[in-house]
């Protein structure tokens, strides 16, 4: 290092106060809810569990220098606290409140004198967090269903849109199945329709292998819609014994289907159902019969909690076909409402449906739909 090092401006003694690089940073990571913090020093502090109150020294010297962080990107669920205890805080008696509450925040004050007291140098965010892998396979699946009779095959789906040949199932042949993604990058089909409901399950890997069957643990039905929530889950719900039923099933991130929750909207089915708002779901339309037909929606919460009726403001139908799209968004489309229809409606991030838009495809019933990348 060359050059002159001239009187600090914050000491008049010259005596260079430390810097954010030249801090004594302690090793042992802050998780309780109280601190007495020291000048000179760098903190983690760590607030998944509990706000932390930190106090700062009684007396402090211009120049002192004191830097927390944020160690977990919690402090915009529990935030610290700054006591200035007995100085001021940027012009203000410690009386004042002095909060941070910003995911991934970093604080770094320093002492001036006696009528400003700490002021920070920043008290900035880290706004680019790192994100989370997509582990959400790239590619696609088809499963069982009729053709004279009931079929258990499959036909995967590449990266690039390419449906492979059959692909001779091991579970139980049935039609009128659902399926949803669940932990990130699996699938599971379950329910259906042999002749008679079934409750059962199969699930599929990531890398497309369909598993033997897994007897259910849920009320056996057909024509019920599933989604994925929480974003590693997934969940039944609604459809027909033979009677419209109103009760969902959640899957778990390792592909374990709960017993059955008493629903809280219109039993239903012929409905649909998609994510939306990055983790969280909708169950929409369906029919309590062919002629009593509804547009109502369901919301499910990112924890699995499905929401009472929202009256739909689209055409009544059943039939139809849902997926997200926009990575936080979703749509509703075609459908029977008596004769069939094209018509769509999209699903806002905040799970608003909306009203009907005229489609540009032929108007049918039975569709299905996935997103794709």
């Amino acid at each position: 290092m060359s050059g002159q090092i001239t009187s600090n401006v914050f000491r008049g003694s010259g005596v260079i106060a430390a810097t954010a690089g030249g801090l004594n940073w302690v090793s042992t990571v802050v998780t309780a809810s109280t601190l007495t913090a020291e000048a000179g020093k760098g903190y983690w502090i760590n607030t998944t569990s509990n706000t932390c109150t930190i106090t700062l020294p009684s007396s402090a010297s211009a120049g002192d220098q004191i830097v927390f962080i944020d160690y977990a990107r919690t402090w915009g669920t529990y935030k610290i606290i700054i006591d200035s205890n007995g100085l001021n805080y940027q012009g203000d008696p410690d009386t004042y409140t002095v909060e941070y509450n910003t995911d991934g925040e970093t604080l770094n004050i320093v002492y001036v004198d006696a009528t400003k007291g700490w002021i920070p140098l920043n008290d900035d965010e880290v706004t680019d967090a790192p994100a989370a892998p997509n582990l959400e396979n790239d590619e696609g699946i088809f499963g069982y269903g009729y053709s004279g009779g009931s079929l258990s095959m499959t036909n995967l789906v590449s990266n690039s849109g390419v449906v492979g040949t059959d692909v001779t199932g091991v579970g139980t042949a049935r039609y009128y199945p659902a399926a949803c993604g669940y932990g990130g990058d699996k699938g599971i089909f379950g329910y259906g329709y042999t002749g008679s409901v079934v409750s059962m399950t199969n699930l599929v890997s990531n890398a497309g292998v369909v598993a033997t069957d897994v007897t259910g643990v849920g009320t056996a039905r057909k024509q019920q819609g599933a989604c994925e929530y929480g974003g590693d889950k997934g969940i039944f719900g609604f459809g027909t014994t033979g009677s419209n039923v109103s009760m969902s099933n959640l899957v778990s991130n390792s592909g374990v289907v709960a017993t059955d929750v008493t629903g809280v909207g219109t039993a239903r089915h012929g409905l649909a159902a998609c994510r939306y708002g990055g983790d969280k779901g909708i169950f929409g339309f369906g029919g309590t019969s062919y002629l009593a037909l509804s547009s109502l929606s369901n919301l499910v919460s990112n924890s699995g909690v499905v929401a009472t009726d929202t009256t739909g403001v689209g055409t009544a139908r059943f039939n139809l076909a849902a997926t997200e799209y926009g990575n936080d968004k979703g749509i509703f489309g075609f459908g029977d409402s008596g004769s069939y229809t094209g018509v769509t409606n999209l699903v806002s991030n905040a799970g608003v449906v909306a009203t009907d838009v005229s489609a540009v495809g032929t108007a049918r019933g039975y569709p299905a739909a996935c997103s794709f990348n």
